[in-house]
């Protein structure tokens, strides 16, 4: 039997190692930018052309290459972060495997420029598809400049499974936020389609924040500060005010290294409880230093999944700084922090002899021998405290019993299938039962309709034959609200305001991340205006690509769930009857879009059973 097994061929199995670490434009991006860091620069410009699918170029003014160093860059495993295995666990820089620029280079075609200090030509190469075609000596800066064009132009399948260019910029200036936010010490640049879109200067960590993600978050930021001989904890969490349904700025970093960390996220978010909704989530910029030998980040190529040796001790440390923060601004109710050593969580070492627990007691105590009791400065209840509540007498109103002796045994019954049934026009009465319910009289019964899930099934029509028919109602603010967007991607948000108008929103770009909400769809003015327009931009971001039908779908939702009308609010009856028959007046009354039940009947049968 002749042999099957081979070697595959370098440019075959360096596009297979491609596909795990360089999945988009952002990726290159990514890398890149994470390498000029290691290279010592203080200065760092990205330019990216058509989302990045044309051509992507970061230059540095790090330490550069010299010509033998700039062709072994391109190798497989080619690097100069470690020597052996067990500088794995002694990493100080981003990057350490050396698959980078290996797997860019089989994908894309590459120019790189690079000098070093010692050096007084550079070199210029200029690869494609892990093949060197040319490399000549240049003048050219101090540092490194590479540039990325036609990214997969040999992988036309992965080519074409590129989102639009709004969703790949949007992925782009993730990845740069990233890396620009834990190096506040460096200068950054972004230039979209020769358009310089940001401009980083050096400088603090909370000042890189905001010019990141505007200027209104920084009154909303509460400093974390905690060291121990485990970890040190430094960076800020937004004050519940701060907390959003959706889009909360949340960054872990390790050892100046970006992380996801869902375990790390529920200590941040357990230390809110009762502070603000379980579905809401608050920002935070928390940076995490340990000792390198007590991580593991060689676990997946993009390098974002970290474990921890002492993760359940770091937890407890991390939601204790952040309580902390909390009580000592007055957010939460505090506990005494004043000693520097009340989070020191002591490290096991098995060169210290463990001594045995000593357990001191009283040897002279008997159970058997009374003690009289002492009078003290604490204040005990009396023997008989019922005594104190017997004038007290329960107050009930006899119509509200009577109603409910009525009504509540219809709730503690199964309920009978749905119907369309009409409301009889002549004898309609409407009785308002909670605040939440409102009954009224059928041919078959009594009818029971949920009037919160009511309006919004009828909000929700509303909205979507406005949407479907380009005729929204757009309701003018008085005074315009004023939105900032992160400078990155304001050019991404201008994008979308076409189609914002189109669901009813006025909004003017003022330049500078800067926009003005003239208006809103009307039903919804009275609502947080800002938190609204971020909620349907999200919609249109997050489901790029997606039918129409159904991105109208979600947005319709969205503003009926700002315009329903909340439980625990009185009607009269016209306000009731207006209700009912506006209900009635949708193509499905039954269900609410979410499909939940919206009314149910009652019949005759079961309502004279109750008084047998």
């Amino acid at each position: 039997m002749a042999d099957v097994i081979r070697l595959l061929p370098d440019v075959v199995a360096n596009q297979i190692a491609a596909g795990e670490v360089i999945q988009r434009p952002s990726s290159v991006v990514k890398e890149l930018m994470e390498n000029s860091v290691d290279a010592g620069a203080d200065a760092i410009e990205v330019w990216v052309t058509d989302a990045g699918k044309t051509n992507i170029q970061v230059v540095d003014n790090g330490r550069g290459m010299s010509e033998t160093d700039a062709r072994l860059s391109f190798e497989r495993h080619a690097t100069s972060k470690i020597r052996t295995a067990a500088d794995l666990f002694a990493l100080h820089t981003m990057g350490f495997r050396g698959e980078a620029l290996a797997s860019i280079v089989a994908v894309a075609q590459v120019e790189l420029k690079t000098r070093t200090k010692e050096d007084d030509l550079g070199v210029w190469m200029y690869l494609e598809a892990s093949k060197l075609v040319e490399q000549k000596a240049v003048a050219c800066k101090i540092g490194s400049s590479f540039s990325i064009k036609n990214l997969f132009f040999n992988v036309p399948a992965r080519r074409r499974f590129l989102k639009s260019d709004a969703t790949e910029l949007n992925n782009i200036m993730t990845e740069f936020e990233r890396v620009a936010l834990i190096h506040p010490e460096i200068g950054f640049t972004f230039h979209r389609d020769e358009t310089l879109v940001m401009d980083l200067r050096p400088s603090s960590f909370r000042k890189r924040i905001t010019s990141l993600f505007g200027n209104n978050l920084d009154k909303q930021l509460l400093p974390v500060q905690v060291e121990t001989s485990l970890i040190k904890i430094d960076g800020f969490v937004g004050n519940p005010e701060s907390a959003r349904t959706k889009g909360a700025r949340q960054f872990f970093f390790v050892n100046h290294r970006y992380m996801k960390h869902q375990y790390f996220n529920r200590a941040v978010m357990a230390a809110f409880d009762k502070l603000i909704p379980s579905d809401k989530q608050v920002p935070y910029f928390l940076c995490l230093e340990v000792d390198p030998g007590k991580i593991d980040v060689n676990i997946h190529p993009t390098k974002t999944e970290i474990k921890f040796e002492d993760d359940q001790a770091i937890w407890k440390i991390l939601l204790a700084a952040v309580k902390e923060s909390l009580g000592r601004f007055n957010v939460a109710p505090s506990m005494d922090f004043t000693d520097e050593n009340v989070l020191e969580i002591p490290v096991f070492n098995p060169t210290t002899p463990v001594a045995s627990p000593q357990i001191e007691y009283d040897r002279s105590y008997t159970p058997f021998q009374d003690t009289p009791r002492t009078s003290s400065s604490r204040n005990y209840a009396p023997d008989r405290w019922e005594d104190l509540y017997a004038s007290l007498k329960k107050t009930t109103s006899t119509a509200v019993n009577q109603v409910q002796e009525v009504v509540q045994p219809l709730f503690d019954e199964p309920k009978s299938e749905p119907t369309t049934e009409p409301v009889e026009k002549d004898t309609a009465v409407y009785f308002q039962y909670r605040g939440k319910y409102i009954f009224t009289t059928v041919r078959s019964g009594l009818m029971m309709i949920d009037q919160n899930r009511a309006s919004l099934r009828i909000a929700y029509d509303r909205f979507m034959k406005q949407i479907k028919q380009h005729s929204v109602v757009v309701q003018g603010l008085l005074f315009p609200e004023i939105l900032q967007v992160p400078v990155g991607k304001s050019v991404v948000f201008s994008e979308h305001l076409s189609e914002m108008a189109t669901v009813g929103f006025d909004i003017e770009s003022m330049g500078g991340g800067r926009f003005a909400v003239n208006g809103v769809p009307a039903g919804t003015e009275k609502q947080d205006i800002l938190l609204l327009v971020q909620e349907v931009y999200e919609l249109f971001i997050n489901n790029a690509g997606t039918a129409l039908d159904k991105i109208y779908h979600q947005v319709a939702l969205t503003l009926a769930r700002r315009n329903l009308l909340p439980n625990g609010q009185t009607l009269n009856n016209e306000e009731m009857k207006k209700l009912v028959d506006d209900l009635f007046l949708c193509e499905i009354p039954n269900y609410t879009p979410d499909g939940k039940l919206v009314l149910t009947i009652i019949g005759n049968e079961k309502i004279e059973s109750l008084l047998h």
